[in-house]
């Protein structure tokens, strides 16, 4: 774990709090986790037709 001290927008933390339902320490992880996610997915977006799987979805989810 890290302590951080931030400074942001008081209305724009006040939507994020509410739109998550959780208090201060849990809205800044989640917050967090969303721009980890959303570069990941960007990422992955980038190979969109460019891989080719064989076999059904149900074989490849039996594989994990």
């Amino acid at each position: 774990m890290r302590k951080i001290s931030v400074e942001i927008p008081i209305a724009l933390f006040k939507k994020a709090q509410f739109a998550s339902g959780m208090g201060i320490a849990q809205t800044v992880h989640t917050g967090l986790q969303f721009v980890v996610a959303s570069r990941v997915f960007a990422r992955l977006t980038q190979f969109r037709g460019k891989v080719q799987f064989k076999g059904t979805l149900f074989q490849l989810k039996a594989d994990r």
